[in-house]
């Protein structure tokens, strides 16, 4: 593989990268405001662990859509 094929696939596996966690972030922020409350307020402030594990089911859930959508 030369130099500049390198650098292509590399800045695009970053563009892609970038573009696959703005895209998980704007999904955490659509399911914060179509749920009751506020989750980051449960989570950081109340500490509630049944809401971090469900946070961390639909995180990993939006990785492995977000993912297959991308490759």
């Amino acid at each position: 593989m030369n130099s500049p094929d390198f650098f292509n696939h590399l800045l695009a596996a970053l563009i892609y990268a970038v573009l696959g966690i703005v895209i998980l972030v704007l999904g955490f922020v659509l399911v914060d405001k179509l749920t009751p409350g506020s989750m980051w307020e449960e989570l950081m402030v109340k500490q509630n662990v049944a809401l971090g594990v469900a946070t961390a089911g639909i995180a990993i859930g939006l990785s492995i859509v977000i993912a297959a959508a991308i490759v």
